[in-house]
């Protein structure tokens, strides 16, 4: 008993000795206010960077102009193409947070309004933007307005989106108006309203024709027109091209939703001219219009409007066109455009003068027609090349497919045509692969070096199975070429279209040539 009575006791006493001083449990209670204190540094630090880090925060536009301009155009542009662009995005969603307008007039406001108090004009619709924003914007020049010119997308340099009186933003110009842009770019982003490329783009415009002086800026929207990042402007008149089916996954899928986003640059009083329309996309404008209390003037309905195609020694193959509206009569006027299709954007450039000259612009109808003769348009059905015949077109929608091949038909003097196309995957593929059918004697697919193109592959087995006509693929345009240069004699024509950024690569393929030659 007395052993296992010293036992216990050893072990009381062993227990003591380890709560109270010995080595090992001193070192280990040692340890544990160490870490304490290292947890407590560790917080203490975060707590000081987040104090550290908090004034960023705060920062104001002022903050971020302090900083260096670019010195260089290199520079500039890169900064330029490192913000969002949905123009080359292959997925997108149009919607309010994808396509924000207030976001848009955020960004006009701390560029100090460039906008607020101008003179525009308002081009939307799927087919002619381009050709009728440029025939406006030619016929008001020749009457000595100062004219700035706005749109997209290019076919060799981005400096085509933004002219004024003709001529071309230069590198100098554009780089300045990055360097204005760019700490309200980033203060935005740090504010979370970061703007995309298309947004900040529109800004430049407007901002270069306000610092040039601009009486008048026509407009051409990217994408719609309800949340086009131009849609902010008030104009004088707002224009609506022919609309199709175009930009589906964006837009809709049928030719009513398609119009209703169209028709959201109609304004509250502003006129709008138009042109006769499928019944469901003139429906809808009309409603808007009416619901706005705009005056709707549409092309041969309630403006007289005529077109005729024919020949002469001095123009070859040519439309002409007669329009009447209530301030004057063009009678056998020129389209300068080939093509019927031009003779009806012209037919709306001469119905906007019409509502310019109503609001006392003084328009002379003499310089009209000097103006019409002085419009060219790089990309619409233009020549590239002799030996063989080499055209290009921007057609990118069925409508446009099908108005080509029938202004080749019309224009171009050919044997046997081989056409060489590639389009985007956000268009009327099936579409458009119906209308070339009717046009190619030899079809050969291609893609560009766009992001959105549709591969080779999968446009020649749509064609098939739609057509149940034979094709041919190529993997790039230069081996594309190499096809088509085969199938042809002299006589014949190779067509290249279906999208800008093929037109625009097959051009700068062939300038790059000529410059060989």
């Amino acid at each position: 008993m007395a052993k296992k009575t010293t036992k216990k006791t050893v072990a009381k006493k062993k227990t003591s000795k380890a709560d109270k001083s010995s080595a090992p449990a001193s070192k280990k209670t040692t340890k544990k206010p160490v870490k304490k204190t290292t947890a407590k540094k560790t917080a203490t630090k975060k707590a000081s960077a987040k104090k550290t880090a908090a004034p960023k925060k705060n920062k104001t536009l002022a903050d971020f102009q302090k900083v260096r301009p670019f010195n260089n155009y290199d520079k500039a542009l890169n900064y330029l193409f490192s913000v969002t662009d949905y123009e080359r995005a292959r997925h997108m969603r149009y919607n309010v947070d994808t396509f924000d307008l207030e976001r848009m007039s955020k960004l006009l406001e701390l560029l100090g309004n460039p906008h607020k108090g101008k003179k525009f004009i308002h081009v939307a619709g799927t087919k002619g933007k381009g050709s009728t924003a440029t025939l406006l914007a030619r016929l008001l020049q020749a009457n000595g307005f100062k004219v700035g010119l706005y749109t997209s997308p290019h076919l060799l340099s981005l400096h085509e989106r933004i002219e004024f009186n003709s001529r071309r933003i230069d590198q100098n110009e554009l780089s300045e108006m990055i360097n204005k842009s760019r700490p309200v770019v980033e203060y935005m982003e740090h504010v979370g309203m970061k703007p995309t490329f298309f947004e900040i783009f529109t800004a430049l415009a407007i901002l270069y024709f306000d610092q040039m002086g601009a009486d008048i800026s026509v407009l051409e929207t990217g994408l719609g027109g309800r949340l086009d990042a131009t849609n902010v402007v008030d104009p004088l008149v707002s224009i609506i091209t022919r609309i199709s089916i175009d930009h589906q996954y964006q837009l809709g899928r049928t030719i009513d939703k398609i119009a209703y986003e169209k028709a959201g640059i109609i304004k509250p009083g502003v006129p709008v001219v138009t042109v006769e329309q499928e019944e469901a996309a003139l429906q809808v404008i009309s409603e808007v219009a009416e619901k706005k209390g705009s005056p709707l003037w549409v092309i041969n309905k309630n403006v007289n409007f005529s077109a005729r195609v024919e020949s002469s020694p001095e123009y070859g193959p040519h439309a002409r066109i007669c329009v009447d509206t209530e301030t004057s009569m063009y009678h056998h006027i020129r389209v300068p455009l080939p093509g019927e299709h031009q003779a009806e954007n012209l037919a709306l450039a001469l119905a906007a003068i019409d509502q310019l000259k109503r609001m006392e612009y003084e328009i002379d109808d003499e310089k009209i027609i000097e103006g019409i003769e002085t419009v060219s348009l790089p990309g619409r059905m233009e020549l590239i090349w002799n030996d063989p015949k080499v055209l290009i077109d921007v057609a990118h929608n069925a409508a446009s497919i099908k108005a080509l091949i029938r202004a080749v038909g019309q224009h171009v003097p050919y044997d046997s045509m081989v056409m060489i196309f590639g389009c985007n995957r956000d268009k009327d593929v099936v579409g458009m692969l119906k209308e070339l059918q009717y046009g190619a004697d030899k079809l050969i697919f291609t893609r560009s070096n766009f992001p959105k193109a549709v591969s080779p592959t999968d446009l020649a087995e749509l064609y098939t199975e739609h057509t149940g006509k034979m094709c041919q693929t190529a993997t790039s345009l230069g081996e594309a070429l190499q096809i088509a240069r085969r199938a042809v004699n002299r006589d014949d024509l190779i067509c290249i279209t279906g999208s800008f950024y093929l037109a625009g690569q097959a051009k700068e393929r062939f300038i790059k040539a000529a410059q060989r030659a």
